[in-house]
């Protein structure tokens, strides 16, 4: 944070040079540090939700710890971006680099988005309190709420960790590394083992999520009402 405001004070000629270019900066670590939350915590969590007035609160647990999505993604996705495919609940999802995914909906995602929608036909799918679209930072302090209301004591909550409890439940379930990557939509590392496989075309083979470029408009079955 430092160096950034000093190289904005150069950009911005408040600064003809920054203190802190010549500052050795301790290595950051390729692996997140962030924790997930355990088996009995997440469910705790959930339960609570659930339970809650806000039906916001199930859908944003459930977007973030049940299908995997980033914060961004969650609170950025529309009623529009829900369909069907193929007799299939799903959610087109507006990831990273403007990569657009179809995220099959598990059940218990369905009924949370359907409680969080209600009625409406258009507009964002999680609501602030006041009725607008829900951001990062009114995510962040609904699930600190639920955090308590769940007597989970954990010294900093954020929506990222429930990301995370996504992927480390899928491992310790068994679900090879491949298919965590592929659910979580990460890009692969450059390993063999972990790398989908290829067609001697070089397409992978792997054909879920579907994916599509920037600024394509991939068409969706409408939802029954």
């Amino acid at each position: 944070m430092v160096v950034g405001f000093y190289r904005v004070c150069v950009i911005d000629a408040i600064l003809e040079h920054s203190p802190a270019d010549y500052v050795r900066r301790p290595t950051v670590p390729a692996e997140s540090p962030t924790l997930g939350l355990g088996h009995l915590q997440f469910e705790a969590l959930i339960t609570t939700a659930r339970l809650s007035t806000n039906p916001n609160d199930f859908a944003l647990v459930a977007l973030l710890g049940l299908l995997g999505l980033r914060i961004f993604e969650a609170c950025g996705s529309n009623i529009a971006d829900l369909g069907e495919e193929h007799g299939h609940r799903v959610l087109r999802v507006r990831g990273k680099g403007g990569k657009v995914v179809l995220a099959p909906l598990p059940p218990a995602v369905a009924r949370a988005l359907d409680r969080a929608v209600d009625d409406r036909a258009s507009g964002p799918i999680l609501r602030h309190t006041l009725g607008v679209r829900m951001d990062r930072h009114a995510a962040t302090r609904r699930l600190k709420h639920r955090t308590q209301a769940a007597g989970i004591r954990m010294p900093r909550m954020h929506p990222h960790m429930l990301r995370h409890t996504f992927v480390t439940t899928m491992l310790g379930a068994g679900v090879s590394l491949r298919d965590v990557q592929i659910a979580a939509r990460h890009a692969a590392p450059p390993c063999a083992t972990t790398e989908p496989a290829r067609t001697s075309t070089g397409t992978p083979t792997t054909s879920w999520p579907r994916t599509w470029p920037p600024g394509h408009s991939q068409p969706l079955a409408a939802l029954p009402s």
